[in-house]
């Protein structure tokens, strides 16, 4: 599984012109998952977002995770972060999971996510056409990468 990770001020999902998941102060998550994925990357990815100290502290260092923050996780599906383009132009998404396997990891992933956080979980929908919207923070981005542990 792969995770851009955005700290962000707001953020939101709308789909046909309906705000299916929106937050304030957190992170959003743009989630890919590959074939090769199972149920212990989702776990590894869950734990290591809980404890990523990405928010500032009263002195301004990213010294604060995202309880201390008082912060929410928005999650996206993003089978794109699977893109492969290394012959020709157009991408590749061979790796990227189908969703008979894709969409039930992703579930697994934000029930794991609540479960070890505690915060609030909005999401967007499944292999929907998407428009997100966000304030980034800093901006901080960052890739976590279950494969790599990176």
């Amino acid at each position: 599984m792969r995770i851009v990770v955005q700290r962000v001020k707001k953020a939101s999902v709308t789909v046909n012109g309906t705000v299916t998941g929106s937050i304030k102060k957190g992170m959003l998550l743009l989630v890919g998952i590959e074939e090769a994925d199972g149920v212990e990357d989702a776990d590894w990815l869950s734990r290591k977002l809980c404890a990523l100290r990405m928010f500032n502290d009263a002195e301004g260092k990213m010294n604060l995770d995202i309880t201390e923050a008082d912060g929410d996780f928005l999650v996206v599906s993003q089978f794109t972060l699977h893109a492969g383009y290394k012959k020709g132009n157009r991408p590749s998404f061979i790796r990227a999971a189908h969703p008979d396997k894709a969409i039930p990891l992703y579930q697994y992933f934000i029930g794991k996510l609540r479960q070890t956080s505690g915060r609030t979980i909005a999401t967007g929908i499944f292999g929907a056409m998407m428009d997100v919207f966000l304030v980034n923070d800093g901006p901080v981005t960052l890739v976590l990468d279950s494969r790599a542990k990176e």
